[in-house]
């Protein structure tokens, strides 16, 4: 079995699994993911209530144990401060299609889109 090793960053009113997004992805959780979570850069901070735990069993349903090691006992832990994560609108299903399919797209359409 596959072992993977987490950090754990907290507080005294609570706790942050750190987790690379591309990770949340791949198991197909992004979706899921609640908006008590935080990211910043290419790192999700999983709160350790629902979406921590949401994470672990997906990773154990995969065949890969979650080892959470304890990080600085902050007296208010950094990750408050980062994005939250907002509730994903996009279907998983439509991730994976995006990502299996890449479609060219040229500037002028990436310019209208995204104005």
């Amino acid at each position: 079995m596959k072992v993977v090793i987490k950090m754990m960053h907290a507080d005294a009113g609570h706790g942050w699994l750190a987790v690379k997004t591309k990770e949340l992805v791949e198991l197909g959780i992004a979706d899921k993911i609640s908006e008590y979570s935080f990211y910043k850069g290419k790192t999700t901070y999983l709160e350790e209530d629902c979406d921590a735990g949401l994470y672990i069993n997906a990773q154990t349903a995969a065949g890969v144990q979650v080892i959470t090691k304890s990080g600085k006992q902050w007296e208010t832990c950094p990750v408050r401060f980062f994005k939250r994560v907002e509730q994903v609108v996009v279907p998983q299903a439509d991730i994976e299609e995006a990502f299996a399919s890449p479609r060219s797209v040229d500037q002028a359409t990436l310019d209208r889109e995204f104005a």
